[in-house]
């Protein structure tokens, strides 16, 4: 998990410069914004899922669902966001720092789950 949370800072990071470099400093706040949403929403979900990942399947598929849960949230805060204050958080760029952390990361997981 401790990696997880360490890949997922430097995503924030690339993506965040990345998007300060496309966008200008407006794009700073939001790739740290939701990088590190989409980091803590990961770290949490693969934590519920890692610690009965070799037991009864009930029980994994339901911590998987909390997680899937989570990061449908994610979302949502992206969609409130993006709606509410278009200015600092601008639909695409927000959607690249939240989707280009949170899938990697989701590869990352599968690493654990193996």
């Amino acid at each position: 998990m401790i990696g997880a949370l360490a890949v997922g800072l430097g995503l924030t990071g690339c993506v965040s410069g990345v998007l300060w470099a496309a966008t200008g400093p407006g794009g700073l706040l939001t790739g740290l914004a939701f990088g590190s949403l989409a980091t803590l929403i990961q770290v949490v979900s693969a934590g519920l899922v890692q610690p009965v990942a070799r037991g009864e399947f009930r029980v994994l598929i339901r911590r998987w669902a909390v997680g899937l849960g989570l990061r449908l949230g994610g979302v949502v805060i992206f969609g409130i966001a993006a709606w509410l204050d278009p200015v600092r958080f601008p639909p695409v760029p927000t959607a690249v720092a939240y989707l280009g952390v949170l899938v990697p990361l989701l590869f990352w997981e599968i690493r654990f789950l193996r």
